[in-house]
């Protein structure tokens, strides 16, 4: 008998799903990935026993080193003045008087400066204030 000799088929892995596959938990760790803001200013806070609030995604932050000098949303301004902390809270919120505005300043800030912060932030119209501090621990 005489039979005829079948032809072996070639097996390939298919890498196509393997791909979408990977794709997929690559999107899904980039958009659940939560990324730390960082300040390049040195700011001791003040301490509190109150309990954290959460904070707003969309704000304007205000931060006052200890020698008194305001950056806004990290961008340092050109002085202490009153005006200029107005103009550049102006600028940041563009246009939305809702925006929470936090005041973020060193322990050893001056008190006039934390006043005049709160000053220019009511004379813009903003009502939204909070004060950053740092919770105490038990001892």
């Amino acid at each position: 008998m005489n039979f005829k000799r079948q032809n072996k088929e070639m097996v390939e892995v298919n890498l196509t799903p393997l791909i979408d596959v990977v794709f997929l938990l690559l999107i899904f760790f980039m958009v659940s990935t939560t990324f730390t803001k960082e300040n390049h200013l040195s700011i001791d806070l003040p301490e509190a026993s109150a309990e954290q609030q959460p904070v707003a995604t969309n704000r304007l932050e205000i931060i006052i080193t200890a020698s008194g000098s305001y950056s806004i949303n990290d961008k340092t301004l050109i002085n202490n003045q009153l005006d200029t902390l107005k103009r550049g809270l102006v600028k940041a919120a563009n246009g939305e008087k809702g925006l929470p505005v936090t005041i973020t300043a060193d322990a050893n800030t001056p008190h006039q400066a934390v006043v005049r912060a709160m000053d220019a932030a009511g004379q813009t119209g903003f009502v939204n204030l909070s004060i950053t501090t740092r919770h105490v621990s038990a001892e």
